[in-house]
């Protein structure tokens, strides 16, 4: 993860490459995959004091207003908002670890990090709140993959609007 991106990078004055790159030597990693921070199925989503989803799309498509990419806009009944983009500052880098803090406490008011599973469109952006509350120590949340399109896939599940 690079705070801020390749603009950062660049304004650091760190050296870049150009062209093909040059000759690598192999290197040792190490990946650790946990299954339960990743939920795939609506059944799973939390629900009253069990947990709290949390929707990272912004505010127009979250309240239906717009639906550029799904095939109905809105959100799943009982999911909060967060827009993604809330978590940067006008420099495009994560915003400070106590402000981040506060900005999604006053969100999720007592819901503890752990109960919180997070969605947005198709899961990437999602990511980014996700993301966020880690960097604000807010540790333990969880991403619904599936998000809005795999919750519309079934034309029975609800959808709220406003």
């Amino acid at each position: 993860m690079l705070d801020g991106g390749y603009a950062a990078w660049l304004a650091a004055g760190l050296p870049v490459e150009v062209g093909d790159g040059a000759a690598r030597s192999p290197s040792q990693m190490s990946l650790r995959y946990d299954t339960h921070q990743m939920l795939l199925d609506h059944a799973t989503l939390p629900r009253g004091d069990a947990g709290q989803l949390l929707d990272a799309r912004a505010a127009p498509r979250y309240r239906g207003d717009v639906e550029p990419l799904d095939r109905v806009g809105g959100h799943v009944p009982g999911a909060l908002n967060r827009p993604f983009a809330d978590n940067l500052g006008s420099d495009g880098r994560f915003k400070p670890a106590a402000l981040l803090r506060d900005e999604f406490t006053k969100v999720l008011g007592s819901t503890p990090p752990s109960a919180v599973v997070h969605m947005c469109g198709s899961g990437v952006t999602a990511c980014h709140n996700l993301l966020a509350m880690e960097h604000a120590g807010l540790h333990g949340s969880r991403l619904y993959a599936p998000s809005w399109s795999g919750w519309i896939s079934d034309p029975s599940r609800p959808i709220a609007k406003g």
